[in-house]
């Protein structure tokens, strides 16, 4: 499985895996306990794919920084994200040695690392780039219109756009018929 299916839902602890797209959002699972919860176009939503870590020259990608600690560690887990925040930056140095320290914060490497360990316990290993398929494309661009525009019609399923226009929950049914005086 590749990064363009992993998902980090600001409020929400650890990492999501997509699995469908519903009407308002979409289904995730979690890779720490397997549990579905539905995501509406309200959560910050983020793709392990698009994600960059500063450095001094460019933006890496966190595909290359996991594939950079996973070279370090063999294929093993990597240091506890619950270590003291120099032995972070510290470790993070032999990984990148020229990440942005202005940029990258403590909490930052903190979370590089616990989801690098959260990948590495699922079995999800290969942090090479995926080939893109016409699917894997589409549904990266839905993704991308719903964190854009929450009431695009790019979530609703085919044959579904009249009842959306008319599942108006709670809403005032106005005469917009002009009146004659």
């Amino acid at each position: 499985m590749s990064l363009e299916k992993i998902l980090s839902i600001a409020g929400k602890p650890g990492l999501y895996q997509l699995k469908t797209q519903t009407r308002g959002g979409f289904l995730a699972e979690s890779l720490v306990d397997g549990k579905k919860i539905s995501v509406s176009t309200r959560h910050n939503v983020s793709l392990l794919s698009e994600i960059a870590i500063y450095t001094l020259t460019e933006e890496v990608p966190l595909r290359e920084v996991f594939s950079k600690i996973a070279e370090k560690e063999e294929g093993g887990e990597a240091i506890s994200h619950k270590s003291a925040a120099d032995q972070l930056e510290e470790y993070f140095l032999k990984i990148l040695p020229d990440y942005d320290e202005d940029r990258v914060y403590p909490s930052d490497i903190k979370k590089v690392v616990q989801w690098y360990n959260l990948l590495h316990k699922s079995g999800i290993t290969d942090f090479s780039e995926a080939e893109e398929t016409e699917e894997s494309k589409e549904e990266t661009a839905k993704i991308k219109e719903l964190k854009k525009n929450p009431t695009s019609k790019a979530a609703l399923p085919k044959g579904d756009m009249s009842k959306a226009s008319s599942s108006k929950k709670g809403g005032s049914s106005k005469n917009t018929s002009a009146r004659k005086t």
